[in-house]
């Protein structure tokens, strides 16, 4: 198989890493797979839906980033995976898995995945959406509210709790790590076709 390129792309909740994301698979279509760290929240079967809505989601901890690169590794080496499927209506990792195929460019999406140096050393291009944080709630209401069906309250709560400090913990020091910061993500369109540039001569080179 061919040299296979891994990009990262990282920034806060509500940054428009979904949207840079999206338009990549938009125009290179079987040349890119999609591998999303927040697939890999740790499984909690052993507790209560009340007990897991109290669990921080917003830690580097939360996550089972080994199984992550393990599964970055192996899709590198041209193998597929079986990656989990994480259900936010119920705060956990559901039954179900999607088989992710290698393919010549690998997105690998989140917003810790640069806080975990690890993680770093498996990507080649690290990409961080900088997008200002009032922006960035106002989106993850109406995300959390429309598509996970969780009250304008428990977001709230949500951001103000954990979301907001470990933001600034862990998600801001980490944009130092980063190749490439976008402002304002995939209205970015000039910083868009630059990203788009390096993906189509990565596909083209044999």
């Amino acid at each position: 198989m061919n040299e296979i390129m891994v990009i990262g792309i990282a920034g806060g909740t509500g940054s428009g890493k979904t949207t840079i994301t999206d338009r990549l698979v938009e125009k290179f279509g079987g040349n890119v797979s999609v591998v999303h760290h927040d697939n890999y929240y740790k499984a909690h079967h052993n507790m209560t839906y009340e007990e897991r809505c109290l669990l921080n989601y917003d830690h580097p901890d939360s996550f089972d980033t080994d199984m992550m690169i393990e599964h970055l590794q192996q899709l590198k080496e041209g193998k597929s995976i079986e990656c989990p499927i994480y259900d936010y209506t119920i705060h956990d990792r559901s039954d179900q898995t999607v088989t992710i195929e290698p393919t010549r460019v690998i997105i690998v999406e989140g917003i810790l995945i640069y806080a975990d140096p690890r993680v770093c050393d498996q990507i080649d291009v690290k990409i961080f959406v900088d997008t200002d944080a009032d922006v960035r709630i106002l989106r993850r209401i109406q995300r959390d509210v429309q598509e996970r069906g969780r009250s304008l309250e428990s977001v709230i709560n949500q951001y103000l709790a954990t979301v907001k400090p470990m933001h600034e913990q862990f998600v801001e020091p980490s944009k130092r790590r980063a190749d490439v910061i976008i402002p304002e993500g995939g209205r970015n369109l000039v910083a868009l076709e630059m990203v788009v540039q390096r993906v189509r001569a990565h596909i083209d080179h044999v």
